[in-house]
């Protein structure tokens, strides 16, 4: 658990570990863009899709399979530079998400620095989980915040994810005391977050907060069930399926009602 400033990676912030650069990504913010996948998750969401992005540090998995790599900073813009022209051309830009990218504070500061001087949108995709003097380092070099809620029952935020909420609910009132451009993302996860009091629950947190309008429905899919064979990690999400069309049509219509806009998928 990351529960002092000890415990993140401030120091070196010239390299990071990432296990991913997507370009042409579609699916993480507004226009084309180069989504920089950031590899340590202080989350164990039981529902991870992203299995191979929880540990900080490279990992070797059988068949010579290797996850994460330390690069430069200038090794990252140089890969995001290569987009510009579709950035321009579709008000696009980097997103950087993981893992959870703020687990990596001092990296991911210098390339927010670096994507702010080439006047670059930048979107940091996060669980919102850590100290807060690390969260208020970098609310100011952010353009837009994906924020994700999954559960406001603490205790059931901790058996779903291994953490409390405490800090992810605190660090998200601070965005919107600072009237910072915020996005939540939910999953809808059958069986887990997609209950009437989890839904009522989190419509009552979000009703207050300023400039938190937009909420991003993010429906269960078993295509991770691969990814956890493949790596032989324990896949605690077998025999889920995904939520019907017409579960996601009534979440939908809950938040609409409680006043915010509502996308459905990423």
């Amino acid at each position: 658990m990351l529960d002092t400033l000890k415990d993140y990676k401030i120091a070196g912030a010239k390299t990071g570990i990432i296990f991913d650069i997507k370009h042409f990504a579609i699916h993480d913010g507004g226009g084309i863009r180069s989504t920089v996948f950031l590899k340590g998750c202080p989350m164990k969401c039981r529902w991870c899709h992203n299995p191979e992005s929880q540990a900080k540090e490279p990992e070797n998995f059988p068949g010579k399979v290797s996850i994460g790599e330390r690069v430069s900073v200038e090794h990252v813009l140089a890969e995001i530079e290569k987009d510009t022209v579709f950035y321009d051309e579709s008000g696009g830009g980097v997103t950087f998400s993981g893992g959870e990218p703020l687990l990596q504070p001092g990296f991911l500061s210098a390339l927010l620095l670096e994507c702010r001087e080439r006047e670059i949108h930048t979107i940091v995709d996060t669980c919102g989980y850590a100290v807060p003097q690390i969260f208020n380092s970098i609310i100011d070099k952010v353009d837009l915040f994906f924020y994700d809620m999954k559960l406001m029952d603490k205790e059931k935020h901790i058996e779903y994810t291994g953490v409390s909420n405490d800090r992810v609910n605190e660090n998200l009132k601070t965005l919107s005391e600072k009237e910072k451009a915020v996005v939540i993302r939910f999953p809808v996860i059958p069986g887990i977050t997609d209950s009437e009091k989890n839904l009522n629950d989190i419509a009552d947190f979000l009703s207050p907060l300023k400039g938190i309008d937009e909420i991003h429905l993010l429906p269960y899919h078993d295509t991770a069930a691969a990814k956890y064979k493949k790596f032989k990690k324990e896949n605690l999400m077998v025999g889920v399926k995904p939520p019907p069309a017409e579960r996601i049509e009534e979440i939908e219509k809950r938040f609409t009602g409680s006043g915010l806009k509502v996308k459905i998928g990423g």
